[in-house]
């Protein structure tokens, strides 16, 4: 009985803490942020438009600068 409390209480304080985490976020903002991981790439950012029909704030991959190397890691 006294582990069915205790995940209660747990799960309680896991809501409550997201709760608290999340207090000022908008959905506008989290609608932004869940678009985050396809700015980076104009073309699949052009597809997720297009499908989604929400903009998406494309930023270029960096160019190379003369005399430098990018360095694929």
């Amino acid at each position: 009985m006294m582990d069915i409390v205790l995940n209660i209480l747990g799960v309680a304080f896991l809501w409550f803490a997201i709760e608290y985490c999340l207090r000022h976020q908008t959905v506008e903002s989290l609608e932004d942020a869940s678009l985050i991981p396809f700015a980076d790439d104009p073309q699949v950012a052009r597809r997720v438009e297009a499908a989604t029909g929400r903009s998406i704030h494309a930023v270029a991959p960096e160019e190379a600068k003369p005399g430098w190397i990018n360095l694929d890691m």
